[in-house]
C-alpha cells in the first residue's frame, strides 16, 4: 500500500484529500490528513465580524463535515518532519511514513515578533481581525465607541489576504457612518508599501477610493514597535502616529512545525518551485497555498488556482512522468468597498491587475478595477460557493492559469 500524507486541513489540504480520493485506487493509496484544529474557519468572513455583518457560526464548520469516507483525518499535533526518510512525527510517539507529502500547514499572525503589541491594550484598544478571537473582541468594543482616532495597520509582508486591510477601513467607513458618528472617526490606513496596493493600476484605482471616502494613507511606514502608555506606533525611522484604537495585521509567519523541521526560511516559509509547487529540495515532497515561498498574493483564490496544478503534477509524479502543469501565479480578489458596492482584481507572477470583465470578455458579470454593486454580490456569494464547492474539490467554471480576455492592456 502506498502513501499519500498531506498535512493541514484548511482549505488547500481539504481541496487535495477531495481531488486525491476520487483519483486514486482505495486498495493501491492510502491517504492521510492530519491536523492539531478540528474547527475550519472561513477565514475570509472574520473581515466582517466586527461591523456585525457575519456572525461566529457565519464563519465555523467541523472539519470533519468536508472530508471525503476513504480519507483518514488525524487530529494531532505534528511535532517535526522528517524529509530525509520519509516521515512524520506526531505528538505522544506516533510516526507516519510517506511516498508523498504534501504540507499545506499555512501561515499565521505572529503579533509577539512586534514589540509592544501585545501589551496591556492587546484586546482592549489594539485588535487583529485575522483571528476569531480577535474579530469577536473588535466587534464589541465597536458597538460602544464614541469615536477618535482609528488606524489600521499593516506591520510587515507578506500577509495573508492582501486586500483585506483595505476591506476593512472601507466597511468602517460604511458602519460609522450608518451609526452616525463618522465625523468622530478619523480614519488613517499606514502600509508598508508605497500606495495602496502593491501594482500601479490597482494602487491608482483604490487610492482615488480611499481619498473619496476621506481615509488618509501614510505609506512607507515600516513597524518598529507599539507604545501602549503613549498610544503610537513607531516605524524604524523615528515617526509616530498617534490611535485611540489599532487595528492591525501582524507578522505572518508560517507554521513552527516548519522551522522545527528545518525546512523553511527566516519566515518558516517553504523554498517551493513557483511553477510546478514542487519543493525546491525533496521530489515526493509539493507544497500548497500560504505554507511556500512562491512569489504571489497568500489569497484563497491561489490556493484554490494553485491546487489544480499540484494535483495534475502529483499524479505525474506518481506514475513517474514528467510534470507538465505549470502555475503562473493567478490570484483574484474581491474587494468590498461598503455601501453594497464591490471590486475585483485578476492577476498572476507576469501581469498586474487590469480593467476589463471578468469571467466572460463582454459580458462579465464582475467589473475588473470597477467598483459595483455585482462585484459586491460575488463576495457575498463566495462564501457559499466555498463551503459547498470549492473545499469538496469540485470544478469551478475558472481556470487556473489567467486569461487575457475582457481586460484592457
Amino acid at each position: 500500500m502506498k502513501k499519500i500524507l498531506i498535512l493541514g486541513a484548511g482549505t488547500g489540504g481539504t481541496i487535495m484529500a477531495n481531488k486525491l480520493r476520487k483519483e486514486l485506487s482505495r486498495d493501491e493509496w492510502e491517504i492521510t490528513l492530519v491536523d492539531k484544529h478540528k474547527t475550519h474557519y472561513y477565514q475570509p468572513g472574520f473581515l466582517f465580524i466586527p461591523f456585525g455583518i457575519y456572525k461566529e457560526q457565519d464563519v465555523i464548520k467541523p472539519k470533519a463535515d468536508f472530508i471525503p469516507s476513504g480519507v483518514k483525518l488525524l487530529f494531532n499535533e505534528i511535532e517535526k518532519i522528517d524529509p530525509e526518510n520519509n516521515k512524520v512525527f506526531l505528538e505522544g510517539g506516533q510516526i507516519l511514513q510517506y511516498d508523498f507529502l504534501i504540507i499545506a500547514t499555512g501561515t499565521r499572525t505572529s503579533p509577539e515578533d512586534t514589540p509592544g503589541l501585545k501589551g496591556e491594550l492587546w484586546y482592549k484598544e489594539i485588535f487583529d481581525f485575522y483571528t476569531i478571537e480577535g474579530a469577536l473582541a473588535l466587534k464589541e468594543f465597536f458597538e460602544t465607541w464614541q469615536g477618535g482616532r482609528l488606524v489600521m495597520n499593516i506591520a510587515e509582508l507578506p500577509f495573508k489576504c492582501p486586500v483585506a486591510p483595505l476591506e476593512f477601513v472601507f466597511l468602517a467607513d460604511e458602519f460609522f457612518t450608518k451609526v452616525g458618528i463618522r465625523d468622530k472617526v478619523d480614519i488613517t490606513y499606514v502600509t508598508p508599501l508605497s500606495g495602496a496596493f502593491t501594482k500601479p493600476r490597482a494602487t491608482k484605482m483604490l487610492g482615488e477610493l480611499l481619498q473619496e471616502k476621506n481615509i488618509t494613507v501614510i505609506p512607507d511606514f515600516y513597524l518598529e514597535s507599539v507604545d501602549n502608555k503613549e498610544k503610537v506606533i513607531r516605524s524604524y525611522d523615528g515617526k509616530e502616529i498617534p490611535f485611540d484604537v489599532l487595528t492591525i495585521v501582524p507578522v505572518n509567519k508560517g507554521d513552527e512545525l516548519i522551522a522545527r523541521s528545518g525546512m523553511g526560511d527566516d519566515l518558516n516559509y517553504i523554498p517551493t518551485d513557483k511553477n510546478t509547487l514542487r519543493s525546491e529540495k525533496y521530489e515526493n515532497v509539493f507544497v500548497l497555498g500560504d505554507a511556500s515561498n512562491i512569489p504571489t498574493s497568500k489569497a484563497g483564490s491561489v490556493v484554490h488556482f494553485a491546487s489544480e496544478v499540484l494535483f495534475k503534477n502529483l499524479m505525474c509524479a506518481i506514475k513517474g512522468r514528467k510534470m507538465r502543469a505549470h502555475f503562473d501565479g493567478h490570484a483574484n480578489c474581491y474587494i468590498e468597498t461598503g455601501f453594497g458596492k464591490g471590486s475585483i482584481i485578476d492577476f498572476n507572477y507576469e501581469t498586474e491587475p487590469l480593467a476589463g470583465n471578468y469571467p466572460l470578455p463582454g459580458i462579465g458579470p464582475f467589473g475588473l478595477l470597477q467598483n459595483t454593486k455585482m462585484n459586491h454580490y460575488g463576495k457575498v456569494l463566495f462564501r457559499w460557493i466555498y463551503w459547498h464547492i470549492l473545499l469538496k474539490g469540485k470544478e469551478l467554471p475558472v481556470e487556473s492559469e489567467m486569461s487575457m480576455a475582457g481586460k484592457k492592456k
